[in-house]
C-alpha cells in the first residue's frame, strides 16, 4: 500500500518548512487572529509553530497581514489576543503546547502508568501474582 505524504507549510514566524501536523493554523475572524488547531475554519490561513518565539517573530515582522493577504498589506491592523492566549497562555516553562504532538514527541511518548483497567473483567496483577507467573531458570 502506498504511503500518503504529509503536506508541508512554512511557519510565518521562523520561516522554516514543517509538516502541517507540527504547525498551528491561524485564521482571521472579525479582525482577530484565531487559532484553528483542527484546521477546519473557512478562509485563508497562515501556519505558525505554536511557540512563543515564533509568535513574537511573526508579530515583529508583521507577517500575519501579508500571509493572510489582507487589504492594506502589513499596515492592516489585526488583533492577536486569542492567538496569543492560545500560544502563550497554554505553555508553561518546560511544558509542551496542547494539540497534536510533533513527530519526536509521538515517537518518544511514554504511556501513562496510572491508567485504570479497561473494564471490570480486567484484573490488575500484584507483586505476589508476579512471583507465581515467573518460571524458574
Amino acid at each position: 500500500m502506498a504511503e500518503t505524504s504529509v503536506p508541508v507549510r512554512t511557519c510565518v514566524g521562523c520561516r522554516e518548512r514543517a509538516p502541517v501536523t507540527d504547525l498551528l493554523r491561524v485564521v482571521l475572524r472579525a479582525g482577530a487572529l484565531v487559532p484553528d488547531p483542527r484546521r477546519r475554519l473557512p478562509g485563508r490561513g497562515a501556519s505558525l509553530h505554536p511557540t512563543p518565539e515564533c509568535l513574537r517573530a511573526a508579530e515583529r515582522r508583521r507577517a500575519f497581514p501579508r500571509a493572510l493577504r489582507l487589504p492594506g498589506g502589513s499596515s492592516a491592523p489585526v488583533e492577536a489576543g486569542p492567538l496569543r492566549a492560545h500560544v502563550l497562555g497554554a505553555t508553561a516553562p518546560g511544558e509542551a503546547p496542547p494539540g497534536r504532538a510533533n513527530a519526536h514527541e509521538r515517537q518518544t511518548a511514554v504511556p501513562p502508568t496510572d491508567r485504570q483497567p479497561a473494564g471490570p473483567h480486567v484484573e490488575s496483577r500484584t507483586s505476589s501474582d508476579e512471583s507465581a507467573v515467573k518460571s524458574p531458570r
